[in-house]
């Protein structure tokens, strides 16, 4: 699990090193607080998204099943500075099995809960979802503006970057229709 206490030693030196004093009446705190802090962002290291899944059975739907706006944070593992953006996930149902809305947004959170790249991050969405409930067919679009482009380097605030990933059944139309959001 996460080690608060060696967290806190870490930012402690880390102080030291730009040049401040932990010890400064502003600074005491700061260490157990990032630890904290650290222990919320990753916790994802230590859930699998498997396990927070339902599916359930309905009707044979030959549609796409689409959850759009999903927003999200992550922590660029290149950097350790976070990225933040919106998701759109969405599936074709196979043989009436279908995920229950707020799940698909509970595995973007779990995967997110990680030191990522976006790359990857939109992978293991798309594959957790071809795992589970076995569909048709997976589309997922992820984008998101990284910090570590806006606070640093090229300095680009706004810049956003946009990731998808498509496995089994899904076609130009499809995406289409998710990207356009005419979903009739």
């Amino acid at each position: 699990m996460i080690d608060k206490k060696r967290i806190e030693n870490a930012v402690k030196e880390i102080l030291f090193a730009i040049g401040e004093d932990p010890n400064r009446e502003g600074l005491v705190e700061t260490p157990a607080r990032v630890a904290d802090m650290y222990a919320e962002i990753f916790a994802g290291l230590h859930t699998n998204p498997k396990g927070c899944t339902k599916i359930f059975h309905e009707h044979e739907n030959s549609g796409l099943v689409v959850v759009k706006d999903i927003a999200f944070q992550s922590v660029c593992e290149h950097h350790l500075i976070p990225f933040i953006g919106k998701a759109c996930i969405a599936y074709k149902p196979n043989g009436g099995r279908i995920l229950g809305l707020s799940k698909a947004a509970r595995i973007l959170d779990i995967l997110s809960a990680r030191p990522q790249v976006q790359e990857r991050l939109t992978a293991q969405v798309a594959q957790t979802i071809m795992e589970i409930v076995e569909p048709k067919g997976v589309y997922v679009y992820i984008e998101a503006e990284h910090l570590c482009m806006t606070m640093r380097g090229v300095k680009k605030p706004g810049a956003k970057t946009a990731t998808t990933c498509i496995k089994g059944e899904i076609s130009e139309s499809d995406i289409a229709t998710v990207r356009g959001g005419n979903y009739s």
